[in-house]
């Protein structure tokens, strides 16, 4: 079967502090995240693109994993490749090493950056500003990587971007147990497969999932009177809540919120007695509007 150019720009990050690796991608090209991003916790995290082979995914977190720096990776995956040249990669370490490659067959722009945390690349887009773009929002943002990587993605697409076009964005961030329930380490897997702002839908996305699932510290409101009569007419306006829009806290509206609650998938942001998460009470009040 003949290879398809994933015609793309990404970057490749790590936290050491939180022990995140992560890749934020976007491309011209149909379901970007099933191809450009991979990572192991505690391994590494790599971008394969261009004519992209994915062996320099699946065998470079392998390398990575048996001790080579990201360079001595890219020159073990290089000699193993015919077609090395039309390839295009990046790839950060689990200390923070880093390495980007661009192949001379690859089509102009192409080129990349690499430091400490991070490498960001890209091919077929309208000058080098895009990959500068990244890496310097990257190295002067702060907070969560998964924040940080579509940043840096934002501001290479303002600064030119892929010169073909948009259609799909990816994010994928691990770190260890950092799967739902703890199961594996696919923290952040998020992918917008066919759309005309990828990247503003990624960030709509990544917002929910925190909403959902994030480990930012929660803003708790307590259920005064007050509290209480916003979130029955709330609940009613959702037709969750049949009562009397008044401040009694009692069984009828605390079933009613716990139904919302699970009708919403929010059980893991479920408060302690009196308490409402911010969060969830600006969603009800959006969501019944």
């Amino acid at each position: 079967m003949k290879e398809k150019r994933v015609n793309t720009f990404s970057i490749v990050g790590y936290d050491p502090d939180k022990k995140e690796l992560g890749i934020a991608v976007q491309s011209k090209f149909l379901a970007v995240g099933a191809v450009v991003p991979w990572a192991k916790a505690n391994v590494g995290a790599i971008a394969t693109q261009a004519l992209a082979n994915l062996d320099y995914g699946e065998k470079g977190l392998k390398y990575l994993e048996d001790g080579n720096s990201p360079k001595e990776v890219i020159d073990k995956l290089r000699a193993e490749d015919d077609n090395d040249q039309s390839r295009q990669v990046g790839i950060v370490s689990a200390n923070g090493d880093s390495a980007t490659f661009t192949g001379d067959d690859c089509y102009d722009w192409a080129g990349g950056i690499s430091g400490e945390n991070f490498a960001c690349q890209g091919n077929i887009l309208v000058g080098e500003e895009t990959v500068q773009a990244m890496a310097d929002t990257f190295k002067s943002e702060t907070g969560d990587l998964a924040d940080r990587l579509v940043t840096a993605l934002e501001a290479g697409q303002k600064a030119g971007g892929d010169k073909r076009g948009r259609q799909s964005a990816a994010l994928l961030v691990v770190k260890e147990n950092g799967s739902y329930g703890g199961y594996n380490d696919r923290y952040i897997d998020l992918r917008v497969d066919d759309h005309e702002t990828p990247i503003q839908e990624l960030k709509r996305i990544l917002n929910i999932f925190y909403l959902y699932f994030g480990d930012k510290e929660v803003e708790k409101v307590e259920l005064t009177d007050e509290v209480i009569k916003e979130i029955k007419k709330h609940l009613k306006d959702l037709n969750l809540f049949l009562g009397q829009i008044d401040s009694e806290n009692n069984k009828e509206f605390k079933s009613s919120l716990e139904t919302f609650y699970h009708q919403e998938n929010f059980e893991e942001r479920e408060q302690k007695e009196g308490f409402l998460d911010k969060d969830i009470l600006n969603y009800m009040k959006n969501k019944a509007e």
